[in-house]
């Protein structure tokens, strides 16, 4: 569990990653995680649900409080076979709603549709609406189509009466050309998602050569997918938050951390700028640069420029 930190989308967002680092139906090339390390469809029972449940129980208590419970974290969390019942546990110690951040790769399947309507709200994502531009951007597990994608992104939203915003994240020259954009659009008509948000790489990604789009260059795209598009990408100098999602204002945090060891389970899961780690551990800038120079000088972690912004992140 990670957070709470805060996000343009989810407001306070409380972390709870139920999948190991990079196990995941897809293999895309933005990843700020980096490659897949392991491409499967499996489901497995990945972390102990009483232990998630446990440690939430216990954030609870200690005061963490949290606009959304989001489940998502360092791989594809419905690949977790008990992510129902997980919901469902968290149901019954708190009464904050539920996102789920997921690729929507599963969603063909009617035990992670079940799983899934238990959330609030669910934030799938679709790169590619034509096989070609999904092929290259995603790199899926075999016998994961486009077309399977949308299609169960469509029977989901017939079944689910909760929120659907659906995450587009656009690179350049992959799926920003005007027949990619035009497939997009009429995945999204045939959808019906509440919300669509567009999304680039602001972060390092998986494949040094992606390129990001600019804030006027999404607004444009956004115009053309049509109304309830919204850019989600931050592009701010030095901010950007914990997950996917853009800055939200500073917030105080409850927990902060006590050694530089807190500091580097996050970087595990993502990079960060320095500014993340400050607003997302609610700490100092001074106080957060001693931990990671401790983290440098050890080789724990390293740093990485990207547009103008340093990030760091877990030595490879």
């Amino acid at each position: 569990m990670y957070g709470p930190v805060p996000s343009r989308r989810l407001g306070r967002s409380l972390g709870v990653d139920i999948v190991p680092l990079k196990v995941c139906t897809l293999d895309c090339v933005y990843c700020q995680l980096g490659k897949t390390m392991t491409k499967t469809v499996e489901r497995k029972d990945y972390v102990p649900v009483q232990s998630v449940l446990a440690e939430l129980a216990e954030a609870l208590a200690e005061g963490v409080e949290a606009d959304y419970i989001s489940i998502a974290g360092s791989g594809e969390p419905t690949l977790h076979a008990r992510l129902g019942e997980l919901i469902d546990g968290i149901r019954q110690v708190t009464t904050i709603p539920v996102a789920i951040i997921t690729n929507g790769t599963l969603l063909y399947r009617p035990d992670v549709r079940a799983d899934c309507a238990k959330a609030d709200v669910v934030m799938p994502s679709l790169d590619g609406a034509d096989e070609q531009t999904f092929q290259k951007i995603n790199c899926p597990y075999p016998g994961i189509s486009a077309e399977k994608v949308i299609s169960g992104l469509c029977t989901f939203r017939e079944e689910f009466s909760g929120r659907i915003w659906l995450e587009v994240f656009f690179v350049e020259g992959i799926n920003t050309g005007p027949e990619q954009i035009a497939a997009i659009r009429d995945a999204i008509e045939r959808i019906g998602p509440d919300k669509v948000q567009l999304n680039t790489a602001v972060r390092p990604p998986a494949d040094p050569n992606v390129k990001r789009l600019s804030i006027e260059r999404l607004r444009d795209i956004a115009a053309q997918l049509g109304p309830g598009c919204e850019v989600v990408a931050d592009f701010s100098p030095g901010r950007h938050d914990v997950p996917i999602e853009s800055q939200a204002p500073a917030m105080p945090q409850s927990r902060t951390p006590s050694s530089a060891e807190t500091l580097f389970s996050m970087l595990k899961r993502r990079p960060c700028s320095l500014n993340d780690i400050s607003v997302s551990l609610g700490i100092s800038r001074n106080e957060a640069m001693t931990y990671i120079s401790d983290l440098l000088h050890r080789g724990l972690i390293q740093s990485e420029d990207r547009g103008g912004s340093t990030f760091f992140k877990a030595a490879t």
